[in-house]
């Protein structure tokens, strides 16, 4: 298996699904929302920078850039942190990176120290907090997990309606620069979020049990295995693979409507004022569509299936920017905006709860830092290569169109991939607890096995019940573990306290 996290969920704890979780489940929202609004919410700013530097829209359009490719290229150095230090620190210098990134772009004097300052410096923080925050989502959460995300996800969309409209009067009352200095402070509620991510810790009972169980002298002397800053293990889950392609190719149509839908109702000559109204239509629809989303991904009957809900939402985004792109009036946008709302927040609340059931909790830190490496790739191709489609053609309809090809061709990726070239995956369809086997664990069970099968009695009483294989041990949790045979059935471990 993969390497250990530091503050990961300990063997024999069982993810709360709520208490300290929901607190748990806020900072992560706070995060969502300032991970993914404040590139846009910066871009507010930009008149004012183009004035006072003497610089393009383009020059300017790079400090967006550079925090969105921060905030996923930066992906494999927060797994690496925080499979070292874990998440609540990482979590809180990464908030003091964001706020510090801010306060001293206010006193830039060029473009390139707000290059520096506010993409490079804040987008480092902001990363260091959004990875984390999901981890250890993760970990609070089993049950009601999608919903979770879904909920977690939901502050994307919030934080985008509230820091527009703010970062808006911070310019016209203080100017950019007060404008950033107060951004600045308003960051370091990060540090706050981070402080709420407490590590699970297993009960009192528990621990004086672990103290009080014999282990064999053999076990004691055998090395440690060291653990895994970062685990390159996962590429040899194919669905992994699969998902990550699938991710890649999404990703380079998905942010392309938003960037340009505005530009759309400009260009079949609305007035600004209107045309911008289609962002807070498809910002409103978005807010429901992610919590409602997570909590139809969590029905007994969806859930294992959640894969393939993911791939529905891709079709259905794919779809609407295929349709949209025949848009030839306003009220035509606005039907646009609505179904592409509730579809961008499907995609929204699923993506990381897909990896999540993919990966597994002991795997998912590496995980989703390899993940969000590949799409800093097609984040940075994506909106300049519609762009210069659109410099080519002097048409948005083909700019929709390619996005909506793009988009769609990933849910055929990650459906079809799936389907052919998985095997039924081994799960538990109403996990009680989400455990993290160990493979040395996995030995014992195995060498327990072939004892009994051997009429061996060891230290551990073994007996078979109901075609089970159960183990009693004291001072451990209740844990089964499922393999595959070589005949296709399952065999099941149970081990009971």
């Amino acid at each position: 298996m993969g390497g250990a996290v530091v503050d990961d969920k300990p063997l024999g704890v069982k993810a709360p699904d709520g208490g300290w979780g929901w607190a748990v489940l806020a900072g992560c929202f706070v995060i969502t929302g300032f991970s993914y609004a404040f590139p846009k919410a910066v871009s507010v700013f930009f008149k004012e920078l183009i004035r006072e530097f003497d610089v393009g829209y383009s020059d300017t359009a790079w400090i967006s850039s550079i925090l969105l490719a921060m905030l996923y290229g930066t992906g494999p150095l927060c797994s690496v942190l925080v499979n070292r230090y874990g998440c609540r620190p990482v979590m809180m210098v990464g908030g003091l990176f964001a706020s510090l990134g801010m306060i001293l772009a206010s006193f830039a004097t060029s473009i390139i120290y707000i290059y520096i300052c506010t993409g490079i410096i804040t987008g480092l923080g902001l990363a260091l907090n959004f990875q984390p925050s999901l981890i250890m989502l993760n970990r609070y959460f089993s049950e009601k997990r999608p919903l979770a995300n879904g909920l977690a996800a939901a502050g994307s969309p919030v934080a985008l309606c509230c820091l527009s409209p703010l970062g808006q009067i911070l310019q016209h009352q203080y100017g950019w620069r007060g404008g950033f200095l107060i951004l600045g402070g308003m960051l370091l509620n990060c540090c706050a979020c981070g402080a709420l991510m407490r590590p699970l810790l297993p009960s009192k009972k528990t621990q004086e049990l672990e103290e009080n169980t014999p282990t064999d002298a053999e076990e004691d002397k055998k090395p440690q295995p060291k653990k895994k800053l970062l685990d390159f293990s996962v590429f040899k889950d194919r669905g992994f693979v699969i998902y990550t392609v699938a991710a890649s190719i999404m990703v380079l149509g998905l942010f392309v409507p938003p960037v340009f839908v505005v530009n759309y109702a400009k260009g079949l000559g609305y007035e600004d004022t209107k045309s911008a109204l289609l962002l807070t239509i498809l910002g409103f629809v978005d807010m429901f569509a992610r919590p409602a989303s997570g909590l139809i991904a969590g029905m007994k009957c969806v859930r294992p299936k959640s894969v393939y809900l993911f791939s529905f939402a891709m079709i259905f985004n794919g779809c609407t920017d295929l349709i949209g792109s025949k848009a030839n009036d306003y009220a035509s946008l606005v039907v646009f905006c609505i179904f592409f709302g509730m579809s961008y927040g499907m995609v929204g609340a699923l993506q990381f709860e897909v990896l999540m059931a993919i990966v597994g909790t002991e795997k998912f830190s590496s995980a989703i830092g390899l993940v969000l490496l590949m799409e800093a790739i097609a984040v940075l191709v994506g909106p300049p290569g519609a762009g210069r489609l659109l410099d080519a053609t002097n048409q948005y309809m083909y700019v929709f169109l390619l996005a909506g090809c793009e988009v769609t061709l990933s849910a055929f990726v990650l459906a079809l991939g799936n389907f052919l070239c998985i095997s039924r995956k081994k799960e538990d369809p109403e996990p009680k607890m989400e455990m993290a086997v160990l493979a040395s664990e996995r030995e014992g069970l195995n060498r327990a096995a072939d004892a009994e099968e051997d009429g061996e009695v060891g230290e551990e009483p073994m007996g078979r019940e109901n075609g089970n294989v159960s183990a009693v041990k004291a001072g451990e949790e209740v844990v089964t573990v499922t393999e595959t045979g070589e005949e296709g059935g399952e065999e099941n471990a149970e081990i009971s306290s």
